[in-house]
């Protein structure tokens, strides 16, 4: 591929302005932006996968580890390899709505992954938080959810700021395993 690169621009009919940037195309990505499996309502019963999930296997579900309140699934649309969330089993909206053992385990959880990401993957930090609401940029308001996003010195490179896209380097089922395989004991 690299053999093909000039300093020319390609000539693609019909995509606007030549010019000298390759495409890459992933149109995978069209399903989370169309809202695709994206809950009907806001009740547990109205197709929230976060419901859903529990009852898969792990490696369907992509759930590396279950707790009695909470679990740690990756998310099907990572901002970056190894992207997890803490999902309380319970069908709730808001953090205000957790009772004490779910949030003590919410947290715990939340730690637990820290650990087992920099130690499966050498993070160097993280991005840790939910959305509260539509307004705030929750894609399922209904079920609570917090993201961990493991970083890297340098881990932000042309393709996110320039083509809006995330490369990464290993299938989701690959990540899973690893992290399930280093995910620590209570």
């Amino acid at each position: 591929m690299l053999s093909r690169m000039t300093n020319e621009p390609e000539q693609q009919i019909g995509v606007g302005t030549p010019d000298a940037f390759q495409r890459l195309w992933t149109p995978h990505r069209m399903a989370y932006i169309q809202g695709e499996n994206k809950p009907t309502g806001s009740g547990a019963d109205d197709g929230c996968p976060f419901c859903s999930i529990p009852s898969k296997s792990d490696e369907d579900g992509l759930i590396v580890a279950r707790g009695e309140s909470v679990y740690a699934v990756l998310n099907l649309y990572p901002y970056n390899g190894g992207h997890l969330m803490i999902v309380p089993f319970r069908h709730v909206a808001d953090y205000t709505d957790l009772d004490a053992a779910e949030t003590v385990e919410l947290a715990e959880f939340t730690k637990r992954a820290m650990r087992a990401l920099r130690q499966a993957s050498g993070a160097h930090g993280f991005n840790i938080g939910m959305n509260q609401g539509e307004a705030a940029g929750a894609g399922i308001a209904a079920h609570l959810h917090q993201h961990i996003v493991p970083r890297w010195g340098g881990d932000t490179n042309f393709m996110p700021v320039i083509a809006k896209t995330k490369v990464l380097p290993q299938l989701l089922a690959d990540t899973r395993r690893m992290l399930a395989d280093a995910w620590p004991a209570a």
